[in-house]
């Protein structure tokens, strides 16, 4: 009887343990992490594949993510061929979560050249973010509907600061006059962007990263700076700096700051979340098209910090050869 007892007792400990067990979220980036954090509260396990400050474009999938893939319950991408992997490693996997794209219902911008292509930065349009997070939102009901008020009231809070932020870009553009209203950076991200702000773009590379930038774009680039009286270009967060570090110094003008586009920034960043990226971005971009301010990139900070020791070996240097000079003086 005792050991009944007991038995049963144990069995009545398991059972809220394992129904307190989260169901497991899992994002293909940072930007959708970030979204679904802020519908879905603490209420789930939420895990992202790319890391932030990685380049989704160019990713390529660890064992730890087909694992991480087979315990998930619900999987969100981007598609329009952002992640161009994740198929197969779901596939791979052997998942049986459940799995929803994020852009279900967005009238994609169609690639300049490939037919059937399309562009898949819609998140840089944040009216078009509302589409995401309607998805996020509806898709969490469906996979937990005893905490559909909890998602539903996220949702309704997160949708009215996203819409507050969409005006506030709007009305910051307009700080630009209109015949500097061009940004020039990596690679062509900011379609959407400029469609809804009203700025006109120059990309090195096109919408992937996984391109080259050849002499003709550089030649074409330069031509744009001259024609429009570009006073400053852009670097991206996920993409290495030296051919737009290149073109600025070939054509005189500033690297106006650093944007993020494929990757929310890291934790001490002014980007550290979908909605602060899309200020920051803004900011920057407005304060250096005005000709007001050029931000410090992390590049040319990590370049200032690598000079360091450089400096201190040439202080030493000059200071052994005043010492001598100096105590002849003194005699």
């Amino acid at each position: 009887m005792k050991k009944l007892s007991l038995s049963l007792l144990c069995l009545m400990v398991a059972i809220p343990m394992v129904a307190q067990k989260k169901l497991k979220v899992v994002s293909t980036a940072s930007m959708i992490y970030d979204m679904t954090i802020n519908i879905s509260g603490d209420l789930v396990d939420n895990e992202m594949i790319v890391p932030i400050g990685g380049d989704p474009h160019k990713y390529e999938p660890k064992p730890s993510d087909a694992l991480l893939i087979s315990e998930a319950d619900q999987v969100f991408m981007n598609g329009l061929t952002f992640e161009g992997w994740i198929l197969k490693l779901i596939k791979n996997s052997g998942s049986s979560a459940v799995v929803d794209t994020v852009t279900a219902g967005i009238d994609p911008i169609s690639h300049s050249k490939y037919a059937d292509a399309y562009d898949p930065h819609a998140w840089m349009d944040v009216s078009l973010s509302i589409k995401y997070i309607d998805n996020i939102r509806d898709a969490l009901i469906r996979l937990d509907p005893k905490n559909k008020e909890a998602y539903t009231n996220n949702h309704k809070a997160y949708k009215e600061k996203l819409l507050e932020l969409d005006s506030y870009i709007i009305n910051r553009v307009k700080e630009i006059p209109e015949e500097n209203r061009v940004i020039i950076t990596t690679h062509d991200a900011f379609a959407y962007y400029g469609r809804r702000y009203g700025i006109r773009l120059e990309a090195l590379m096109g919408i992937s990263t996984e391109t080259d930038a050849t002499s003709q774009d550089m030649v074409r680039v330069s031509k744009a700076i001259e024609q429009y009286n570009v006073p400053a270009l852009f670097v991206e967060s996920t993409i290495n700096p030296k051919i737009v570090e290149q073109i600025a110094k070939d054509n005189n003008i500033a690297i106006g700051g650093e944007l993020y586009t494929d990757s929310i920034g890291g934790p001490e960043t002014e980007g550290n979340s979908y909605y602060n990226m899309m200020k920051h971005n803004t900011d920057t971009i407005v304060e250096a098209l005005k000709g007001d301010k050029f931000s410090k990139t992390k590049f040319q900070s990590q370049s200032e910090k690598s000079n360091l020791p450089i400096y201190a070996v040439v202080g030493v240097c000059l200071l052994l050869l005043l010492i001598p000079i100096v105590m002849r003086l003194n005699k």
